[in-house]
């Protein structure tokens, strides 16, 4: 009897284990990819000083990432972009700004530079090499690798994670 009840805390601690322990992050890796030379406007950028147009090149300017996950909404492959704070680096954004990002469907969601400082964002523009287009969650995506595994079990929030994005909010 004791060798069974020893068994099922075994059991029981190995399980508990296997569930607590933390989500892998998706690798995030230099991308052989070229920069788009794409001048289309994709998204709009907005300060209190002013209003910009922002196209796929412009984005790109920064050196390119990629990662591949499957993202919880159903696109699965590798996504190519570039960090969030690189391109804010790139276009003069104050790094102590709060973002406030709207998606075409007017989804919002806000970054604060708490959570910038805390985990990486990519602005993602291309899945498998090709750009994202509307009818494929773009033209731009912002995922956070690190939380890939987590937010696809459901242990993290994906409140961050916006695709489709059109406008972005310098607050």
């Amino acid at each position: 009897m004791l060798a069974f009840i020893r068994r099922i805390l075994i059991t029981v601690a190995f399980t508990v284990t296997a569930f607590a322990a933390p989500a892998q992050a998706a690798e995030v890796t230099p991308s052989a990819l070229s920069p788009s030379t794409d001048d289309t406007p994709v998204i709009t950028l907005h300060s209190d000083e002013e209003r910009r147009s922002i196209s796929r090149a412009q984005i790109e300017q920064s050196s390119l990432h990629e990662v591949s996950l499957q993202h919880f909404e159903g696109p699965k492959g590798n996504f190519a972009g570039v960090w969030l704070d690189d391109f804010l680096n790139a276009e003069d954004i104050d790094n102590a700004a709060t973002l406030r990002f709207i998606a075409h469907d007017d989804y919002t969601t806000f970054l604060t530079p708490e959570d910038r400082d805390a985990k990486r964002y990519l602005l993602a523009t291309r899945l498998d090499g090709k750009t994202l287009t509307r009818d494929e969650f773009g033209p731009t995506m912002l995922i956070i690798p690190a939380d890939a595994d987590a937010v696809e079990t459901g242990t993290v929030s994906m409140t961050s994670w916006v695709w489709s994005i059109k406008d972005i909010y310098v607050q």
